[in-house]
C-alpha cells in the first residue's frame, strides 16, 4: 500500500500535475494540504475518473485539506475537537478518514507567522488540540498516521542552515516541544530518504533560487503509530515533483507499507 502527503499550494493551479502524478506514482492514499478552494469547487470528477474518492474539508481561497483514496474512504471526521480557531474563525486544517486497513489524518498546521504574534500562540494551541485528538488512535492496534505540512522542522538538520532561521518560527523550542508532545502520544517520525543530496527536505521557497541551491526544509512529516511504523518498507521525498513550471513549493512524501 502506498500512502503520500503533499501540500499542493492550490489544487486548481496544480490539478494537471496532480492527476499526472497520481497516475504515474501508483499512490493508494494521498493526504493533501492547502487546497485553496471551496468544497463545492473541488475537482471530484477528474479524480473519480482516475479511481479516487475524495473527502474534503475546505472553505475557500486559504487552507483546506483533503484525503484521496482508491481503497475506500470511511468514518470521515472534519476538523479537530477543541480546535482553538483564530481571530474568531475555525479554519479547515484537519481531516481524518479510514482508507482500507489504515486510518490517516491530513493536517495543515498553522504557520505561526512570527514569534510573539497571535498566530504563533494559535499554532501552539492548535498542536495541543491535535495531540488530544489523535491520542486514542495513536495507541490503537490499527495502523494510523498523521500526515501533512507541520510547519516545523524537527531538528537543526532539517533546515539548510540553522543560523538562517535564528529567531524565526518553524525552529523554536516551543514548536519542537509541541512535536515532542505529539510523538509522546504514541507516534514515531517516519523519516523519508532523499532522492538527491543528504537531507530529505520537502519544502523550498520559490524565491532566490532556493530549490536549485537546495536551500530547503523538512516540514512535511509522517507521524505513525507502532503498527504503522512497523509496516513501513520504504519512504522517500519525490523531489522530481518540485521541478519545472507550475510546481508546488512542496514535494510529496511517499511511504510504502506492507499491510
Amino acid at each position: 500500500m502506498r500512502i503520500a502527503t503533499w501540500n499542493v499550494n492550490s489544487i486548481t493551479a496544480r490539478l494537471p500535475r496532480l492527476l499526472a502524478w497520481l497516475e504515474s506514482s501508483g499512490t493508494d492514499v494521498l493526504c493533501l494540504q492547502e487546497a485553496k478552494v471551496a468544497e463545492d469547487q473541488f475537482p471530484f470528477e477528474p479524480l473519480r475518473e482516475l479511481g479516487y474518492e475524495a473527502a474534503v474539508h475546505a472553505t475557500g481561497r486559504w487552507n483546506g485539506v483533503a484525503v484521496l483514496s482508491r481503497v475506500g474512504i470511511e468514518d470521515v471526521v472534519k476538523g479537530l475537537p477543541g480546535d482553538p480557531g483564530y481571530d474568531g474563525a475555525v479554519e479547515p486544517r484537519a481531516l481524518s478518514a479510514t482508507c482500507g486497513p489504515v486510518r490517516v489524518w491530513s493536517v495543515y498546521v498553522p504557520n505561526g507567522r512570527e514569534v510573539g504574534h497571535p498566530h504563533y500562540a494559535y499554532k501552539l494551541e492548535w498542536f495541543e488540540a491535535l495531540r488530544a485528538a489523535v491520542a486514542g488512535d495513536a495507541q490503537g492496534s490499527r495502523p494510523f498516521a498523521v500526515l501533512g505540512d507541520y510547519n516545523v522542522a524537527p531538528t537543526d538538520d532539517d533546515v539548510f542552515d540553522a543560523a538562517a532561521f535564528e529567531g524565526s518560527t518553524h525552529v523554536t523550542p516551543a514548536e519542537r516541544a509541541a512535536l515532542t508532545a505529539l510523538r509522546g502520544a504514541g507516534l514515531a517520525d517516519v523519516v523519508p530518504r532523499p532522492l538527491k543530496y543528504d537531507q530529505p527536505f520537502t519544502y523550498w521557497d520559490y524565491r532566490q533560487l532556493a530549490f536549485p541551491k537546495n536551500r530547503g526544509m523538512r516540514i512535511d512529516l509522517v507521524y505513525g503509530n507502532a503498527p504503522f511504523a512497523q509496516a513501513v518498507k520504504d519512504a522517500y521525498v519525490d523531489r522530481e515533483e518540485r521541478k519545472g513550471k507550475g510546481a508546488s513549493d512542496h514535494a510529496p512524501v511517499v511511504v510504502d507499507l506492507e499491510v
